[in-house]
């Protein structure tokens, strides 16, 4: 009778996970012409993508159960007791290049009277679940979905859910006019209604030109891809954008490698370099950036302006809320690297002195 019934118990365990997979929020895996499109990638091996060099997620030396462990064990101060300042964005049309950093990696640029956004993510949680997770800072939900003006154009850098959203995207998709992203990430937009026609999808050094006349290049990262057990079946990316007057570099993720300065050297200089500097470990040091390795990457890159993202909203690692931008500025300062700091929601000029704040000392415990 045990037997049956541990039996029965494990059916349901399985047939509750194939269910779960199954959910929308899950997404889907490449198939047909898109897979077939990434198995001729150089880079596509073995039935998923690889990097450049070598990366495996985790040294030698570290488990999953070592970061399983850590992370319940946690960190007091890797939350903000006070909540983050924001600003009231402004979203009207410029042909001067505005920025509108939402915290995080989600940022809205407004250049060419073209309204381009990057990586939106509007939940409370970074999880497929939104009972699941840490919450988004105090503060940073400062803006909805319904809130942004028509969108030109949506960039998805990668398919992790910091970086895409799945109830972010249904809110967006019939304001927006077209969405860019790395092969593959096509697969999780169309399940979830977005129309074929608006999805353009690149491989690294392939570029488009928008319906707006934008130029966007996909460019190397150093990461991985995923949203279930299965990873790097999709393809993660850094875009350059050239507009009629600016040059852009949108980061991404990726942990620190020669790529900045090939990148620097095939498409830089750059007026501004938009890079994570955030939720890094070094129990993952190869698939994020320490905060000087952001600063050195703007300099192989050959960025006039350094916008550090990936912090100030959720908690996806174990150091302090503000011990990025802290690392950050030290290093930066140091090197005189010019960096912009602007609180959530305020849009911003590139020669705009207000960005220079360091607002996270007013709210530091």
């Amino acid at each position: 009778m045990k037997l049956y019934i541990t039996l029965a118990v494990v059916v349901v365990l399985v047939i509750a996970t194939i269910w779960i997979l199954n959910l929308p929020v899950f997404g889907k895996h490449p198939s047909g012409k898109r897979l077939e499109r990434l198995k001729k990638l150089p880079n596509y091996k073995d039935g998923q993508i690889e990097n450049l060099s070598p990366t495996p997620n985790l040294p030698d030396n570290v488990t999953y159960w070592d970061i399983i462990v850590k992370m319940i064990k946690g960190n007091d101060k890797g939350s903000p007791t006070k909540p983050i300042p924001n600003a009231t964005p402004d979203f009207v049309k410029s042909e001067e290049l505005k920025i509108t950093w939402f915290g995080h990696s989600s940022y809205l640029l407004q250049v060419d009277g073209v309204n381009i956004l990057v990586d939106p993510v509007f939940s409370e949680r970074t999880s497929p679940f939104q009972w699941l997770g840490s919450k988004q800072f105090l503060g940073t939900d400062f803006i909805k979905p319904e809130e942004l003006p028509d969108l030109d154009v949506v960039i998805i850098t990668h398919d992790h859910y910091d970086h895409l959203d799945y109830n972010t995207i249904l809110k967006l998709k019939a304001k927006t006019k077209e969405f860019v992203t790395s092969l593959g990430v096509g697969e999780h937009l169309e399940n979830w209604g977005v129309d074929t026609n608006k999805i353009t999808e690149l491989i690294w050094d392939q570029n488009m030109i928008t319906k707006n006349g934008t130029s966007i290049t996909a460019t190397p990262a150093r990461h991985f891809s995923g949203r279930g057990f299965t990873r790097n079946k999709s393809l993660w990316s850094s875009f350059v954008l050239k507009t009629k007057n600016n040059n852009i570099y949108v980061g991404g993720d990726s942990g620190y490698d020669t790529h900045f300065k090939k990148i620097g050297e095939t498409y830089g200089p750059f007026d501004v370099a938009i890079l994570e500097c955030g939720q890094y470990n070094l129990m993952w040091p190869l698939i994020h950036m320490m905060p000087e390795q952001v600063v050195q990457a703007s300099i192989d890159l050959g960025a006039k302006k350094l916008l550090p993202v990936h912090w100030a909203k959720f908690k996806l690692a174990l150091h302090d809320w503000d011990e990025p931008i802290k690392r950050l500025v030290e290093s930066a300062e140091k090197q005189n690297i010019n960096i912009l700091t602007p609180i959530p929601g305020q849009t911003f000029k590139l020669d705009d002195g207000t960005t220079a704040k360091k607002w996270w000392l007013e709210i530091a415990d």
